[in-house]
Parts: C-alpha cells; sequence; structure tokens
C-alpha cells in the first residue's frame, strides 16, 4: 500500500479579505462581528458610539442596540481567541455539543476527559496511539462521544482525524455534514481514492476520514494489514486520531479496530448496558497490547 497516497497537505493561512470597521483595529471582536452579522458601516459607527457614550464592550454595545445577539458576541470572542466552533447560524447536528454549545455542561464534560486523556493513554511522552471508541450494542453513544471527542482535541488547535471504522452503520459524515462516497472502505479494498479526509467547516484543525462505501466483507477488510499501516501513516501526520467503531457484541470488528489503533475506551449505557458483553469485550483485549484508557457510563 502507498501511504504517501493518504498525505493531507496543511491548510496555507486564509487571508482575511474584510474590510476593517471604522476605528476598528484588524481581527478585533468588531472586525469579526462585521463580517460575520454583514453590518455596515453606519451600523459599525452607531455601535462604536455608544460603546464611547455608555463605557462598554464592542460586543455588549451591539446587543444593547440589537445588532448582534450574544450567540453572536460569543462566537465572535471565539474567533478572537482562535477558540472555534459553530457559528450561530452553523448547520452543525446538536449532537455535537462541544461544537454547537461549546459553553455547556456537555462541552465542559469532553473537555474534562480530554485532560485525562492527555495527561495518560495520549500523553506527549508516551508512544502514539490512535484511540477506538467501543462499546458491546448498538445506541450506546460511541459515535457521538467519539465525534465530540475529535472536537474537543480540534478546539486545542492541534491536528485532530476523527476516523469512522464503522463499516457496517455509518454515521459520523452525516454529523458534520461531510459527502461519503468515498472513504476508508475504498481505502482498504485498494482502490486508488484520492481527496478522501475532509477538513471540517468552521473547525479549522479537525478533520475526518468517513466510512465510504458500505461493504460486503468489513471484519475481512479490518483485518487487513493495510489498516495498520494507514494507521501508522495517520499517526505521523495527525496530533490525534480518533476511531469510531461498530458495536463490539455482535462482530470481531471493534476488537480489531482497538488492537490496530493502539487504545480504546469502552462506552456502556446506564441501566441499559450488560455486563457480561462489556466485561468480554475487555476481556478479549487483555492477550493484546491494546491500551484501555476506561470505561466510561454513558447517561443518555
Amino acid at each position: 500500500m502507498k501511504t504517501m497516497a493518504f498525505r493531507q497537505p496543511r491548510p496555507a493561512p486564509v487571508a482575511d479579505t474584510e474590510s476593517a470597521a471604522p476605528r476598528a483595529p484588524e481581527h478585533s471582536i468588531g472586525s469579526i462581528m462585521r463580517a460575520a452579522r454583514d453590518l455596515t458601516d453606519a451600523q459599525v459607527e452607531q455601535i462604536l458610539i455608544y460603546q464611547r457614550t455608555h463605557g462598554v464592550r464592542f460586543g455588549d454595545a451591539a446587543m444593547a442596540l440589537k445588532l448582534a445577539s450574544r450567540a453572536d458576541v460569543m462566537w465572535a470572542l471565539s474567533q478572537q481567541f482562535h477558540y472555534p466552533y459553530a457559528p450561530p447560524s452553523g448547520n452543525f447536528n446538536p449532537e455535537l455539543a462541544a461544537a454547537v454549545d461549546p459553553f455547556g455542561a456537555q462541552a465542559e464534560l469532553f473537555r474534562g476527559w480530554r485532560s485525562q486523556l492527555l495527561t495518560g493513554v495520549l500523553s506527549p511522552d508516551k508512544p502514539r496511539v490512535a484511540l477506538a471508541v467501543i462499546s458491546p450494542d448498538r445506541g450506546d453513544g460511541r459515535t457521538y462521544f467519539a465525534a465530540n471527542m475529535a472536537v474537543a482535541f480540534s478546539q486545542l488547535g492541534d491536528r485532530t482525524l476523527l476516523i469512522d471504522a464503522n463499516l457496517r452503520t455509518p454515521r459520523q459524515h452525516r454529523l458534520f455534514g461531510v459527502e461519503a462516497a468515498a472513504g476508508l472502505s475504498g481505502i482498504l479494498a485498494g482502490r486508488a481514492e484520492t481527496d478522501v479526509i475532509r477538513q471540517v467547516k468552521d473547525l479549522p484543525s479537525l478533520y475526518l476520514l468517513p466510512a465510504g462505501a458500505v461493504p460486503p466483507n468489513p471484519t475481512e477488510l479490518l483485518q487487513r494489514s493495510a489498516f495498520t499501516l494507514l494507521i501508522q501513516d495517520l499517526l505521523s501526520q495527525f496530533d490525534h486520531v480518533i476511531v469510531d467503531t461498530p458495536a463490539g457484541a455482535p462482530t470481531a470488528d471493534a476488537r480489531l479496530i482497538a488492537i490496530k489503533s493502539g487504545a480504546a475506551v469502552a462506552i456502556a449505557r446506564r441501566n441499559l448496558s450488560r455486563v457480561r458483553p462489556l466485561r468480554a469485550l475487555l476481556d478479549s483485549l487483555v492477550p493484546t497490547a491494546t491500551i484501555v484508557a476506561g470505561v466510561l457510563i454513558n447517561e443518555r
């Protein structure tokens, strides 16, 4: 397998072509809000006058004049401080809590788990591994957790790749609104597919490798050495690699993906997950070198 086929260029800086608002410096909250809200010069001047008269911040002045909402101001601040998330007018799926509600309780939980992983299995002073998100049953929340963890890592400014390795019922492309005609299944089948890794709009450090076409032989494709080589190659290109998986109980897919990723975190649902299938899935990793980062209980 020619791993060079999967190399993605680092995105070049994009110049800010928007003209600056009157007396508002480039990349200030005023210039960002002007572009996002399509404010006219007259409206920006009105905000600046209110700001000087009342001694308030630009965003507070814009809200007082009803020229912007609190969500607009928070998004502009996030851009100013390089903390990307979905803009108020974005079309992100509501399941992407870390992107659509970055100051909410759910996003804070993902930031907490991110910190634990960065001081544990994903610590910079430890061997590089990808993190597979596994669980025994469908509906446990693997896709939800993997997607939001990928968003959370990308918000650090680190190049983060989310791989949808669920070659049976993939969903990541739907959450992020990404075309999924080409993807992981085609790569593992040996097709010379290009541009399979997609940069996620509005989250400049986040990339997605969708599952691609659902194949008739997912287990056999994941068993191939091509998947191991691909993971190794991608780990050299990205700071973090998160891998979504199918349910672990009915097939061997999740175990294979976890082993090739090098590390895994397991998800269980409170009052719904059965202990025996979860324990069987985790026990199947014991004879391998796979690092199990922990088990999270999903209350959703």
